[in-house]
């Protein structure tokens, strides 16, 4: 029987699998983005979230998965909902109008979400540090969408929604948090059973519109349609046996490491591939973000690099 107890210290395949995941996750964005070259929005979240149900419900299967109990699947629906299905068609339709890398460093405030949030609606209480890094966190994200804020709270006939394509994924990173906290409060559910319902809540969700608004998909070159069949597999099925495999090896504080890496390959990644343009204030709220990020988990911080007994 294997040993699923948390060891002393994480091992060199548990850095290795840190680091696979932080590119996985940092790359997704870049990938959306040649994915939105062929498919609209709403096909490449629905093609997404679909392939990664389909992996993972196969896998569970394969493992032999028990499925989620009945008191389970009100909390399924909702954490479907608000993990899969709303911020991926957020993302999606936010990155026609923006860098890959834009979407990247929003998604390094998903701490800064999750700590409000679990200070009112769990047992983790927010105290003058993380006060203090949430408060340097924010202001990173206001220096990222600076430039939009004006013309979102002045938008009139003359002005597209592309405005608010920054926003969309300032809400898809929110939608994020709020599924985290919730899903600290589901009865326990097998991981890999939780990732698999979800995303196939998520499918659900998103299918219809999808159907409705943009249609049935045609399959547009390897480029794209490669793309779509890439973030179906890789952020999803392969991501979930990393992440349950670290987890279970060093533990859920260890695994806090990819939010500092994500960012960072988002911009590394936009960069090299699509050649974006990044203005320097996209540098200066990456800083801010992860320095709040840092000020308010530093106690998970010197869990993981601090001396040990």
């Amino acid at each position: 029987m294997t040993d699923l107890r948390v060891s002393d210290g994480p091992t060199a395949a548990n850095w290795a699998s840190i680091f696979a995941l932080g590119v996985i996750w940092g790359g997704t964005f870049m990938v959306v983005s040649i994915a939105l070259e062929g498919y609209g929005p709403l096909t490449v979240a629905a093609a997404r979230t679909t392939l990664g149900a389909l992996a993972l419900m196969g896998l569970m299967v394969a493992l032999r998965r028990p499925l989620p109990s009945r008191a389970a699947w009100p909390h399924i629906l909702i954490i479907g909902a608000l993990n899969s299905a709303l911020p991926f068609s957020l993302l999606s339709w936010g990155q026609q109008y923006v860098p890959s890398a834009f979407a990247g460093i929003s998604m390094a405030a998903l701490p800064l979400f999750v700590l409000p949030l679990a200070h009112f609606f769990s047992d983790e209480k927010m105290d003058r540090r993380r006060v203090m890094g949430v408060s340097v966190g924010f202001l990173g994200a206001l220096t990222l969408v600076g430039p939009n804020l004006g013309a979102a709270f002045s938008l009139g006939a003359s002005q597209g929604l592309e405005v608010l394509a920054p926003f969309a994924c300032l809400a898809a990173t929110i939608s994020y948090a709020i599924s985290s906290v919730l899903t600290r409060t589901c009865p326990a559910v097998d991981p890999i059973a939780l990732a698999g319902t979800t995303l196939a809540v998520g499918a659900v969700m998103i299918l219809p519109p999808m159907l409705l608004v943009e249609g049935l998909p045609e399959w547009q070159g390897l480029r794209s349609g490669g793309a779509i069949i890439l973030l179906g597999l890789l952020p999803t099925a392969l991501a979930a046996l990393l992440r349950v495999a670290v987890i279970r090896s060093a533990g859920a504080v260890f695994m806090t490491l990819v939010n500092y890496q994500v960012p960072l390959w988002s911009v590394f990644f936009g960069w090299l591939i699509l050649s974006e343009e990044l203005p320097l204030r996209f540098f200066v709220a990456l800083a801010l973000i992860l320095c709040g990020v840092a000020v308010s988990q530093w106690k998970t911080v010197i869990r993981i690099f601090g001396p040990r007994a």
